[in-house]
């Protein structure tokens, strides 16, 4: 009978194989030398976003990501709250999404009304998600009307 103990020391699970059946040499989490950042996002977001429009994990992470460039990093069009220029490609690669999951994430949140597409990879971004919001809580964006 086989001992567990031998066959968990030939357990590989934290080890990454790609396709071809050789070893990633991707770092793990745990192994990234990382500077401990936080980004401000409303609690609006988790308590009515999130529970009323039930986004997609797509439709989550370009938002958040969106929203972190716009508003939680330093950016030249911050008071606008327009996004710096990022081509959909890079985008993709950021997000390991397939440029198509790219595209239908953005429509759907143009759609919800979180996010106008200014001109291709840059868009604008509510502070508080949604215009009514924005209203109630006295966001106002400078010479810019959506």
């Amino acid at each position: 009978m086989v001992d567990i103990h031998s066959i968990l020391a030939d357990h590989k699970s934290c080890e990454k194989i790609d396709s071809n059946g050789t070893l990633d040499d991707e770092p793990l989490a745990s192994e990234i030398d990382f500077k401990l950042t936080s980004s401000d996002i409303p609690d609006l977001f988790f308590d009515t976003i999130l529970v009323n429009y039930k986004l997609s994990r797509n439709e989550t992470l370009i938002l958040m990501f969106l929203y972190r460039i716009v508003w939680c990093r330093p950016n030249l069009y911050k008071e606008y709250g327009i996004s710096p220029l990022i081509s959909h490609t890079e985008l993709s690669k950021l997000l390991k999404l397939d440029i198509q999951e790219i595209y239908v994430g953005i429509r759907r949140l143009e759609h919800f009304e979180f996010l106008s597409t200014i001109r291709s990879g840059q868009y604008f971004v509510r502070k508080f998600f949604l215009k009514a919001f924005d209203d109630k809580l006295n966001q106002m964006y400078d010479d810019f009307n959506t």
